[in-house]
């Protein structure tokens, strides 16, 4: 196989690596943020706002210079190489950042269950977690598709930034081709471009498809 389509190959592989380990991460811990910010227990509600105020607020790139420089001196590291220190690393960069994105549209999602439903899941006895869980949070997903799939094509993008902080991705695998290629630097930029592209319009495409047989409209 031509050594640059390895290249970009790796490198695709390891922005889909960081992306789907950092999906996984900023939806648990958007549905937590998002359960904090509605909760009746005002230490709660407070937390996670000024979570939510402070890191979406801050850039990205300075979120990922906090966890892979920030938390090794603090001496926390994962992994017994460099380079899946960094990986992790950037994982808990990108989930920090994005939970906070991922909050706020399932905040909006929300507010748009009607209380009634909330109020008779409680008049039958359920806590506040299973009204949340069995109730609203199923249809607050579900209302706020397109939005969130607007949140996370923008954080599949955003995984571009590792490449900065020793991770393999495709912007890593472009410089390393155009180290080797100098000759041929705008077709390597487009590539990397193209496969960018594909792969957005590949997660637009799914989320068209659920938006289409899941949404509910309001």
């Amino acid at each position: 196989m031509n050594p640059l389509i390895q290249t970009f190959l790796s490198g695709t592989w390891g922005t889909l690596a960081l992306f789907g380990v950092t999906l996984i991460g900023c939806l648990i811990g958007g549905t937590i943020l998002a359960a904090m910010r509605v909760s009746p227990v005002p230490i709660l509600r407070g937390a996670a706002a000024a979570y939510v105020d402070v890191v979406r607020n801050t850039p990205l790139t300075l979120v990922m210079f906090f966890c892979v420089f920030g938390l090794p001196y603090l001496d926390i590291r994962f992994g017994s190489t460099a380079g899946m220190n960094s990986f992790v690393l950037a994982c808990i960069a990108l989930t920090a950042y994005t939970s906070c994105f991922i909050a706020e549209t399932l905040r909006s999602g929300i507010a748009t269950v009607p209380v009634g439903q909330a109020e008779a899941a409680r008049a039958v006895g359920l806590g506040f977690g299973q009204v949340l869980g069995y109730v609203v949070l199923p249809q607050a997903f579900r209302t706020v598709i397109p939005p969130l799939g607007s949140v996370i094509i923008a954080m599949l993008k955003n995984t571009s930034i590792a490449s900065a902080f020793n991770n393999r991705e495709l912007i890593s695998a472009m410089r390393n081709a155009i180290e080797v290629r100098g000759d041929i630097v705008i077709p390597l930029l487009l590539a990397t471009a193209l496969i960018y592209l594909v792969l957005a319009l590949g997660l637009g495409r799914v989320f068209a498809y659920l938006e289409k047989r899941m949404v509910i409209l309001r």
